[in-house]
């Protein structure tokens, strides 16, 4: 198969055209991952409002399943392999490697996807995402999310593979650029996420089958968390990439130190994933000195990556503002942004609620002793709504709003709503992940699909508070689905029906990078960020202040204050 590449008149990137397929069919499967799990959130949501109670406990559990496999694996996988291939082959300007074994793994993936859901909804697999033997689904279920797994670990090899032909190519000089480095730790960490999926799902399929007898739960939580939460972690280093690529699209920003920002990916490989240590912080499974390490040293190296990449990107955009003459003040730099390009909007969202709502959250259940507070509770959810709903999905989200001019070749429709989407979407979904941790603190449980037990001997009637919370997380949450499903609705009438754009230049083979000859005279000093440098001393205030509060929290529960 001959090599062609095809030069977008719009950015001036060049696609090699079957990773340019690839990343299309990928990103649209993921988007119709997303559809199916934003309409069954509607269905949880519609559930876990007090005054609405919508489905019957049975159909509840399908459809809590279907949420969290469909958001949490699929949705945003398959979106993350679009990012392997934009990352490598078009940002380095090299063909593929292996397209037609990437097509095979794609075709892995969508059966695979297709296989867990047609199980779930045949109502007999509503085990949930964390599905805990010993409750047992079909055998389809655990053999679509194998073959979904090996789809995507192909695609990483193809990723590394590729990395290796623009090497072998000289298709560029230096290091690799920091958006494909990100990329780069994405994909080590899916493969040992993959690896880990891989031992507890194919044991626990033969036993769904009956070649294996029995499957140890203490064993298999333990091992699953390697899975369950590390994929978390794809998704972390995927859309702090994201977040240096749109600074760079949007404001030319260039990264305030490389060598900090590879160093702090750096930490995300050796540390990141060992923070799925906290969902079985209170089980017999680990050690006491394995807690400790993880939970008192190992977990704030990961925490010290994020806050370096939560300060080194707005400082970028300060930077990049600065030099165009945005210098009054701290923050002129800041309301001078675009506020009104969707890509920025999202990503100085995800960017904001990732830190102060995720990051600080994580850190306090990554705690062993606050863990004891909301271990089991919806405050858990509503941590990790705020990482990969508001953090990552948003980011998506924006990102996407580039590529369909880009990648699509077709313009944007409903630009008004394109504005308006990342406020909607994003801040009611800031307010969803506070409710469920305010909920959560009040002890609120997790997954049970009334939170007052009504009818059983565990009846309990809590305080108004909790009630409100949960009120109000049913509120948000509609406004959330909607916005979101509104952008699905606008997304695919621009690609169907957007007017088509100029398609550019097609060759066999592609355009070298040229890169800016070297300046001559005086050194220019990149400008200071006193503004970055404030909202770094305003999260560390958060932080600290959340921080103690948990703390209170923990002394009056223990009697001990």
């Amino acid at each position: 198969m001959a090599t062609t590449y095809r030069i977008c008149p719009r950015s001036g990137l060049q696609f090699d055209t079957e990773a340019e397929k690839l990343m299309r069919w990928h990103a649209v499967a993921g988007v119709l991952s997303l559809l199916v799990g934003g309409i069954m959130a509607l269905g949880v949501i519609l559930t876990r409002w007090p005054a609405v109670k919508l489905l019957p406990a049975d159909t509840f559990y399908m459809v809590l399943t279907a949420h969290g496999i469909d958001m949490l694996i699929f949705w945003i996988i398959f979106f993350e392999m679009a990012v392997l291939f934009f990352a490598s082959s078009t940002l380095l300007r090299c063909r593929l490697a292996t397209p037609k074994l990437a097509w095979a793994s794609f075709w892995l993936m969508a059966i695979g996807a297709i296989m867990t859901n047609v199980a779930i909804f045949q109502g007999e697999s509503s085990v949930m995402f964390t599905s805990y033997v010993p409750m047992q689904a079909k055998p389809h279920f655990y053999l679509g999310l194998i073959l979904f797994a090996v789809g995507a670990l192909i695609n990483c090899f193809i990723f590394l593979g590729t990395l290796v032909v623009a090497k072998a190519e000289k298709t560029y000089e230096g290091s690799i650029p920091l958006v494909t480095f990100g990329a780069l730790t994405a994909c080590i960490i899916a493969i040992f996420t993959i690896a880990s999926g891989a031992i507890i799902l194919i044991p626990t399929f033969f036993w769904s089958i009956g070649y294996i007898r029995e499957i140890d739960s203490l064993m298999y939580r333990v091992v699953w968390w390697g899975l369950g939460h590390s994929s978390q972690q794809i998704n972390v280093s995927a859309h702090v990439a994201i977040w240096y690529a749109i600074a760079a699209i949007v404001f030319g920003a260039k990264p305030m130190s490389e060598k900090v920002s590879r160093t702090a990916y750096f930490l995300y490989i050796l540390f990141l994933q060992l923070a799925s240590a906290h969902h079985i912080l209170s089980d017999p499974g680990l050690s006491s000195e394995w807690k400790i390490v993880n939970t008192s040293y190992f977990m704030y190296f990961a925490v010290l990556a994020s806050m370096i990449h939560g300060m080194t990107v707005p400082g970028a955009i300060e930077q990049a503002q600065r030099l165009k003459g945005y210098n009054k003040g701290l923050f002129e730099w800041l309301r001078k942004a675009p506020w009104g390009n969707p890509a920025f909007s999202s990503m100085f969202l995800s960017l904001i609620g990732f830190g102060f709502l995720g990051g600080i959250s994580g850190v306090m259940m990554g705690a062993e002793q606050l863990n004891m507070l909301i271990h089991n509770t919806i405050y858990v959810p509503g941590h990790f709504h705020a990482t990969v709903v508001i953090g990552t999905t948003l980011a998506f989200m924006g990102l996407t709003y580039f590529l369909v001019p880009v990648l699509f070749k077709r313009e944007l429709m409903f630009p008004g709503y394109a504005k308006l989407f990342p406020y909607l979407f994003g801040l009611s979904m800031y307010m969803v992940a506070l409710v469920m941790m305010g909920a959560g603190t009040l002890g609120v449980s997790r997954r049970h699909w009334d939170m007052a037990f009504a009818g059983s001997g565990m009846a309990y009637e809590w305080p108004g508070a909790a009630y409100l919370m949960m009120g109000l997380t049913g509120i948000f949450g509609v406004i959330a689905v909607v916005s979101g499903g509104l952008w699905i609705l606008q997304i695919v009438f621009s690609i169907l029906l957007g007017k088509k754009l100029e398609e550019g230049e097609t060759r066999s083979t592609p355009i070298p990078l040229t890169l800016p000859a070297p300046t001559t005279g005086s050194h220019v000093h990149p400008p200071a960020t006193p503004g970055t440098m404030v909202l770094a001393l305003i999260f560390l205030t958060a932080f600290i202040l959340y921080y103690f509060v948990n703390w209170k929290y923990l002394s009056s529960l223990w009697g001990l204050a």
